[in-house]
């Protein structure tokens, strides 16, 4: 009776191998948005082939560099928001290498700077003058508020951060420092006692001087309603609060408060903040949570530390500085990322006041502020103002969200749609009741799934559970229309494999 059941369940469905061939060939002619145009011609690639590039990043990469994709991609060159593989297939990036490349891959105006300053002055260090760096102090200050006016220059987020940490406590002549559980800061030995995410601690000391606190989240933390973030986009989980009252605001102050009074003595050097959490999903706070918590903070005597690695240079569209849109100034600004468009730059800007401190004894930097990067900083600021990008990500963004919150409404896979400009979260959950992450499998597939129709995407959150949308701020509505129909087609592809399991 059994094998007579298994030939007629053959018969009428196909062995899993015949399925699983239906499946994909079903896959291949699911009716897929057009790519928009894009009249920039790749070079041909002439390096080494796809095998023996994977065979010396085995044998002579550090493992601990991981790539995404079941066959990571091999990228061969890239023009503004698109990417081009080895074989000349053209993909939208919505990553920007990880929020990172931010008026577009080899911009032609940047290109051109730093192609006239190569061939004239790469290097000098600090010890001389050279007419860039003091160019680009003064314009770079210039763009923040008082008294912001001193910067310091550095090669990566994570150096601007330790040095941000490092002043906060000659400054204070205070030791402990209070940063946002889920917070990414950094990976250097110094940094990583502020970084608040597992995946990212070793066995080693790391924290000794650093506390954290909890994380204001109004999708995933224990309080949030439907007016609480600073976004086009809101929650679906419901309040009774009134204009101009929040009461998760006010739940997460107490337990900063509780922070302030159990886990650190009564005078603290800095708590440090982004004004949107990247790595961790793109996490929005309560819209005067910044405010009241820097107040507590400068009562116990320390100093507030912005960190604009990924929130800075106009990507949140409104203002060209994250805590702009918590109507806070900060006493230190890290900058780094969309910084240099993916040139290797960082900096620190701060008072007069903290920047004296500093000065006391010898603190040297060898390649900060070196020719070359000041230039090319110089020409992102420029390219970002020329190109009206801040304006764009406000209004691209604006209508990316809104696009990506119909699919939210439409799909219970998607827990929660969030963020300003173009930084963006979509948090992935098994459904909107429980809020329990989507496996990261089942992620990683709809990831594949828009990676093969053109999309790349990042990942974030604590359980990867959240994709993270940050593309080059010179992206089209065009390109916008173009990633939503191919997220909602791979949302669709998941939807109906969960339903043939």
């Amino acid at each position: 009776m059994a094998r007579g059941l298994a030939v007629l369940c053959l018969r009428r469905f196909g062995s899993v191998a015949s399925r699983q061939q239906k499946w994909k060939s079903y896959v291949s002619t699911c009716n897929v948005s057009t790519m928009p145009p894009c009249n920039f011609v790749p070079e041909k690639y002439k390096s080494y082939p796809y095998e023996r590039i994977q065979k010396i990043r085995a044998e002579n990469i550090s493992p601990t560099l991981r790539m995404y994709y079941k066959k990571p991609l091999l990228l061969h060159q890239g023009h503004m928001q698109w990417l081009f593989d080895y074989k000349g297939r053209r993909y939208l990036d919505c990553f920007a290498g990880i929020a990172t490349v931010s008026v577009g891959h080899c911009h032609p105006k940047v290109t051109k700077a730093t192609q006239k300053q190569l061939t004239r002055l790469w290097h000098t260090s600090n010890i001389y003058m050279h007419p860039s760096i003091h160019e680009y102090a003064e314009k770079l200050t210039s763009l923040l508020p008082d008294p912001l006016k001193v910067v310091y220059l550095t090669n990566s987020g994570s150096e601007a951060n330790d040095l941000a940490m490092f002043m906060a406590r000659i400054f204070t002549r205070n030791f402990n420092i209070i940063s946002l559980r889920g917070a990414y800061h950094g990976n250097s030995p110094y940094t990583l006692g502020l970084t608040s995410v597992g995946h990212y601690k070793h066995g080693v000391a790391n924290d000794f001087g650093c506390s954290t606190t909890m994380l204001p989240d109004v999708f995933r933390g224990p309080w949030g309603g439907s007016h609480c973030r600073d976004s086009p986009v809101q929650t679906v989980r419901k309040c009774s609060c009134s204009e101009g009252v929040c009461h998760a605001n006010d739940q997460y102050i107490e337990q900063f408060k509780d922070t302030l009074n159990t886990s650190v003595p009564k005078t603290i050097a800095a708590f440090i903040a982004e004004p949107i959490q990247g790595l961790n999903g793109t996490v929005q706070y309560p819209r005067s949570f910044l405010k009241k918590a820097y107040q507590l903070v400068r009562e116990r005597g320390g100093v507030c530390i912005s960190d604009e690695v990924q929130t800075g240079f106009g990507r949140t569209g409104s203002h060209f500085w994250g805590f702009q849109t918590h109507d806070v100034v900060p006493d230190i600004v890290t900058l780094a990322k969309g910084i240099g468009n993916g040139f290797p730059m960082a900096a620190v800007v701060t008072t007069k006041e903290i920047a004296s401190s500093l000065a006391q004894n010898l603190h040297f930097n060898t390649f900060g502020g070196n020719p070359l990067a000041c230039v090319v900083g110089a020409a992102v600021l420029d390219a970002i103002e020329e190109d009206g990008l801040q304006k764009n990500s406000e209004d691209v963004g604006t209508y990316m969200l809104l696009e990506l919150a119909k699919l939210r409404d439409k799909f219970e896979i998607i827990g929660d749609v969030r963020g300003k400009g173009l930084m963006i979260g979509v948090e992935m959950v098994t459904d909107k009741d429980s809020r329990h992450p989507l496996p990261v499998e089942e992620i990683n597939q709809i990831c594949e799934d828009c990676k093969d129709m053109g999309v790349l995407f990042g990942r974030g959150g604590f359980y990867s559970q959240t994709l993270r949308i940050k593309p080059p701020m010179c992206i089209t509505k065009k390109d916008v229309d173009f990633a939503v129909e191919v997220f909602q087609t791979a949302l669709q592809r998941h939807v109906e494999r969960a339903a043939a399991k």
